[in-house]
């Protein structure tokens, strides 16, 4: 346990950031799942809307911090391809 001051302040601020960073990977993960069902239903107009909302929800993870640049790349492709090859 914390036993400064200093060390419970960054103890919360932790915490605070720890669900922030949740519900924003939450969220990211959600936009992309929509994409992940359209496909495997698919219907390739669902799954070209579902990317393109998917698209900004991912850059702008990369842009918080949340993932890296390169994990945003790499899932916009695979999606991207997936759509693709329907």
């Amino acid at each position: 346990m914390a036993n400064s001051a200093q060390a419970r302040k960054r103890a919360r601020q932790a915490d605070k950031r720890h669900l922030r960073n949740q519900g924003q990977r939450s969220h990211m993960r959600t936009y992309i799942k929509k994409v992940v069902n359209a496909i495997a239903k698919g219907n390739k107009e669902a799954a070209t809307e579902a990317y393109r909302e998917a698209v900004p929800v991912i850059d702008s993870s990369a842009n918080q911090g949340l993932i890296h640049k390169n994990k945003a790349a790499r899932h916009k492709s695979r999606l991207n391809n997936q759509i693709k090859a329907m």
